[in-house]
This record gives structure tokens, sequence and C-alpha cells, in this order.
């Protein structure tokens, strides 16, 4: 099980029963210092652990089993670009897929691929001078045009030229506005008369 929040409390992390079976425990920047000492356990932070004062991205405390006291690490933002080069690099060395899902794989290279999802592209013009905001027309567009299956993630970035979290949070305002709706896991579609963002 993973739980994570962004804002941590007796009740979003569980009662103590459940708290107590989480072992591995990562804490990035919180707000205040009781939030350190809920994540790590009673005592921490005045032990000398101050997840509170951070001063840069990406650094967070881990605390396991294997370790008496927590230990320092950091992190950095991995883009789509960054995954995909990586991917690229170690394609070569990848180990053998287990039965199952060399199986499962098999069966989905012989499901018929779903036809292309239309777009429309900004004028030249247009994404010059504005790209944010063709960028969401190009969004509103495509999930007007998409099926009664929605049209993915994907197939949004490849659309707009936009990153994943762009995507998503323009995805999630519409939703609030009632504009578009999630039909399924990762494919989304315009609701009726929806109105251009």
């Amino acid at each position: 099980m993973i739980a994570a929040t962004q804002r941590p409390s007796k009740d979003a992390m569980g009662k103590s029963a459940v708290r107590s079976q989480m072992d591995v425990r990562l804490c990035f920047r919180v707000r205040e210092s009781r939030d350190g000492d809920l994540i790590l356990g009673q005592g921490m932070v005045k032990a000398g652990w101050h997840p509170h004062k951070f001063d840069a991205p990406g650094k967070f405390l881990i605390s396991s089993p294997e370790h008496d006291i927590p230990r320092r690490a950091r992190t950095y933002l991995l883009d789509d670009e960054g995954v995909q080069a990586t991917s690229e690099q170690h394609a070569d060395h990848r180990p053998p897929l287990d039965e199952v899902s060399a199986q499962a794989l098999e069966r989905a290279a012989e499901m018929p691929t779903p036809p292309p999802q239309p777009t429309i592209r900004p004028s030249p013009r247009h994404a010059r001078d504005n790209p944010v905001r063709a960028a969401e027309d190009t969004l509103a567009a495509t999930l007007r045009q998409a099926p009664s299956g929605g049209v993915s993630i994907g197939d949004l970035m490849r659309a707009t030229g936009m990153r994943r979290t762009w995507v998503y949070q323009r995805l999630q305002e519409l939703s609030r506005t009632r504009q578009v709706e999630q039909v399924s896991r990762g494919r989304w579609r315009a609701l009726p008369e929806v109105h251009d963002p």
C-alpha cells in the first residue's frame, strides 16, 4: 500500500494502527515542525530532523526499519524527454519479460489499433502570438472532436505540444467547470455544449 498526502494529519495518515504499518516513510518539505513528527515519528524534529526547513526542491528524509534515524536524500524532476532518453539508452539491456507479461503484450499487439484522433492545429501566426492560448484552443478542439471513447493524454500532449502536467492541470480546470469528462482511465472528451476555455 502506498499512501500520499500534501496535508499530513492523524486522519489523513490513518489511525495509529494503520500508521504503525507504514514502515517506509518519505517526508518532503512540510509547513510546520509538528508535521515532521507526524510523518517520521514522535521526537524526530527535537532530535534535529527539520523537514520544515528544507531550502531546495526535491530534498526529503526517508525513514525505514533498516535505519535507526532518517536519511537525507534528494530527487530531481524527470520530464518526458528525460524519461524517453533514459529508456532508449537502456533499451538493449532490458531483462526478458516473465511469461504472463509476455503473453499480455502479445495479446495487446493482436488487438486492432484505434483510428487516429483528429486534431485542429492553430494557425502559425496565432501560435507565435500566444502559444499557451493556441495550446488551449487546440486542447478544446481535440476534446470536442473526441469519439465516445475519449482521447488519450498522449494524444492531447502531441496535439497541444505541451507537457503531461500542463494537460492534466488544464483537464482538471475544465472538469471543475463541467466542460469535459473523464471517460475512462487516461481518456477524456468534451461534454455537450462545451465552451472554449
